[in-house]
């Protein structure tokens, strides 16, 4: 079995609820939840994480995500420490999960996005598609016609140094 993990950079969103479609806000209606955030989230976004963002958020990027310090802290968290892209090519070991192609985007802020047509862990970006980021559990999605895989865990589960 090969497993190859690769953390991703920051993505996208919250801390409590869920995201919704369309709209940044995210319900904070439970406030007795502590999200423990790893102090990799203090750093500045490097420019690959950066260029996500602007692609998804296009005109709108400063407003939602910069301006928002809080917003972006949850980003980072997402995309450096909540997304793992890995290879599994033993059928036995392989988690089922859904396939990415049906996956809508999250085209809200910007209605060029397009899927990608190849996939390449080295550009690939979570944040153009409306991923489960902020349930209670952890969701595995698989890219179509590969062996590779989307790991998104819990924001509720402690990340592992």
């Amino acid at each position: 079995m090969k497993l190859k993990s690769l953390l991703l950079l920051p993505l996208m969103f919250l801390s409590i609820s869920t995201f919704s479609q369309g709209d940044k806000s995210i319900p904070q209606d439970d406030t007795n939840i502590i999200i423990d955030y790893p102090d990799n989230v203090k750093a500045p976004l490097t420019k690959n994480e950066k260029a996500l963002i602007d692609e998804v958020y296009q005109s709108k990027a400063q407003t939602l995500v910069y301006d928002d310090a809080k917003y972006l802290k949850d980003v980072k968290h997402l995309l450096r420490n909540r997304i793992t892209i890995y290879e599994d090519g033993n059928p036995k070991t392989q988690k089922k999960g859904m396939m990415l192609s049906d996956i809508p985007l999250f085209d809200s802020y910007n209605k060029d996005l397009k899927r990608d047509e190849n996939f390449n862990v080295e550009n690939f970006n979570p944040l153009k598609y409306q991923l489960d980021f902020f349930a209670k559990g952890t969701y595995v999605y698989r890219v179509d016609n590969t062996n590779y895989f989307i790991q998104v865990t819990s924001q509720y589960r402690k990340i592992k140094k």
